[in-house]
C-alpha cells in the first residue's frame, strides 16, 4: 500500500508540474483583460504613413513618444520591403516596445512573410534605398541576418497571438493549422527563420501556413462560415484579425465580422489610406488622420455564446501509457486525465483531503 501510495503521489506531482508548466508557456502568447488594442496592417517601408496612423490612434505624440498608457499595439507583420524606410519603422517599434512596457502597455510586432523572406536572404522586394540606409548590401545582409541587429529582433517575436479571445496573425490561421498550439507555431516559425529553412513543407513557406494563408481574407469570401467558426473554436477565440491581403478601399469585416482584414495597402507602393483598427470596450473603430468611424462587425452567435477562454492553449487532457506506472506489471493501457481534475486533486491533497490512494481520484487503473 505504501509503495502504491508513493507511486500515485509521484504521478500526481509529475502531472501537476506538466499542467502548470504548459499554462506558464501559453501565457507568452495570450493576454486577457486588455482595455484597448490598436491593430496596424502592412507598413511596407512607409514610415510616414505608419507614423500618421499611430498619431491618429493616439499611440504616439508629435515627437513619436508613447502616450497610449496600457494600450496593446499589434503591428501584424510586413514592416519590411517595397518602401524605402523599413529601418526607420523598425527603430520606432523597438523604441516603443520599451516605452510601452514602462507605461504598462505592450507592443506586439508580429512576424510576416516579408520579415521571414528578408531574414533568409530573399531580397526581391527590398527597395534600393534600404541598402543605403544600412551602409550597403553587405551591411544590410548582416543587420537582417537572424543573428544581426534587426534579424535577431524579428526572431524574438511571435507570428500568432491571442488577446481578449481575438486571434492576431499576419496571413491567417487555416484549418490545416488549427490543431497546432500557439506555442508550437510560434516556436516553429522562429526556428525555421533562424535555420533559413523555407520550403513549401515548412510553416514559413507553406501557402496554408500563418504567414501566407489568404483563404479567410479574400473578397468575395472563398471559404465557408463553418470553416472559420471551427478554426476559431479550436483556438478558443471568437474573431481573427489579419493583414497580408491588401485592399485600398480600407479595413474590411468578413464572415459576419468573424474576420477583420486590416491591410489597407497604406504604403505608397499600393496607394491606400493611412488606417488602423482600434478596439475599445468591445467596440471596433476604423481610425485615420481624418477621424474615427465605427466598424460594423456584426454579432455572430460564436461571440455571444462561446464560453470564456481558458488560460491555456494546450489540450485539456494529458494522455499517457500506464505500463510504467504499475509496479511488477507489463499491462499497457491509455489513460486520459482532465487538467482541471489534476488541479482539484492536487489542491485536495495539499489540504489533506485525499484518501490513501490518489490514483483512484485521478482515474488511474488500479
Amino acid at each position: 500500500m505504501i509503495r502504491r501510495y508513493r507511486n500515485s503521489l509521484l504521478i500526481l506531482t509529475m502531472l501537476a508540474v506538466m499542467v502548470f508548466a504548459a499554462e506558464a508557456e501559453e501565457k507568452k502568447y495570450t493576454w486577457a483583460g486588455i482595455e484597448r488594442i490598436v491593430a496596424v496592417g502592412d507598413v511596407h517601408g512607409d514610415y510616414d504613413q505608419f507614423v500618421k496612423v499611430l498619431r491618429a490612434a493616439s499611440v504616439i505624440d508629435g515627437k513619436d513618444k508613447w502616450i497610449a498608457g496600457k494600450t496593446h499595439l499589434v503591428q501584424i507583420g510586413d514592416v519590411l520591403d517595397r518602401g524605402p524606410d523599413s529601418r526607420k519603422a523598425m527603430d520606432l517599434l523597438m523604441s516603443l516596445e520599451k516605452q510601452a512596457k514602462e507605461a504598462g502597455g505592450k507592443v506586439h510586432a508580429l512576424i510576416g512573410n516579408h520579415e521571414a523572406m528578408v531574414c533568409m536572404g530573399d531580397w526581391r522586394y527590398v527597395h534600393p534605398d534600404e541598402y543605403e540606409a544600412l551602409g550597403g548590401n553587405e551591411e544590410f545582409g548582416k543587420a537582417m541576418n537572424p543573428d544581426g541587429k534587426y534579424g535577431k529582433w524579428i526572431c524574438s517575436h511571435n507570428a500568432i497571438i491571442r488577446i481578449n479571445r481575438i486571434l492576431f496573425v499576419h496571413g491567417g490561421l487555416s484549418p490545416e493549422y488549427a490543431d497546432k498550439s500557439l506555442k508550437e507555431m510560434n516556436e516553429k516559425v522562429r526556428e525555421e527563420i533562424k535555420k533559413k529553412s523555407m520550403t513549401r513543407e515548412s510553416i514559413i513557406g507553406d501557402p496554408a501556413g500563418p504567414l501566407w494563408f489568404r483563404g479567410f481574407a479574400m473578397s468575395p469570401e472563398e471559404r465557408t462560415l463553418e470553416e472559420i467558426e471551427e478554426v476559431l473554436k479550436k483556438k478558443k477565440a471568437y474573431r481573427m484579425i489579419v493583414a497580408h491581403t491588401p485592399s485600398t478601399e480600407g479595413i474590411r469585416a468578413l464572415y459576419g465580422g468573424l474576420v477583420i482584414v486590416v491591410d489597407v495597402g497604406m504604403s505608397k507602393h499600393y496607394g491606400g489610406p493611412a488606417q488602423c483598427l482600434v478596439i475599445e470596450q468591445g467596440k471596433y473603430y476604423v481610425v485615420s488622420p481624418d477621424g474615427k468611424k465605427k466598424l460594423d462587425v456584426g454579432k455572430k452567435a460564436l461571440e455571444k455564446k462561446s464560453a470564456p477562454a481558458k488560460k491555456t492553449e494546450a489540450q485539456p487532457y494529458i494522455i499517457f501509457r500506464n505500463s510504467h506506472l504499475r509496479t511488477g506489471s507489463t499491462q499497457s493501457t491509455v489513460t486520459c486525465i482532465s487538467r482541471n481534475k489534476i488541479r482539484r486533486v492536487a489542491n485536495d491533497f495539499s489540504r489533506g483531503n485525499l484518501p490513501m490512494d490518489p490514483s483512484s481520484q485521478l482515474g488511474c487503473p488500479s
